[in-house]
């Protein structure tokens, strides 16, 4: 597949991005270098191959959820700027 230059400048109207003339030269070859590549990949034979999320294995790098006590009011609002009760004050915004 051959990206020209009015490709790119197409993709840079879209995107709103004001381009040099080397700029839309550079970008229309590097753009086709990566589509060219893409196709050669098309060619693999990956019917062997499981599907992944990830490139290299993940672990879960999250806490266990589970139930733990409440941090209580008084806690929560410690730092309020602003406070009625149990709750927090906030300027009005709708009038």
């Amino acid at each position: 597949m051959k990206i020209t230059v009015a490709d790119v400048e197409h993709v840079a109207r879209l995107a709103r991005l004001d381009l040099t003339a080397e700029e839309k030269t550079l970008f229309a070859g590097q753009m086709d270098a990566i589509l060219g590549y893409v196709e050669k990949l098309k060619g693999l034979n990956t019917d062997e191959i499981l599907p992944t999320s990830h490139a290299v294995p993940m672990e879960n790098a999250f806490r266990e959820d589970r139930a733990r006590p409440a941090i209580g009011v008084d806690k929560a609002l410690a730092n309020a700027p602003d406070r009625v009760k149990s709750f927090y004050r906030v300027p009005k915004v709708i009038e």
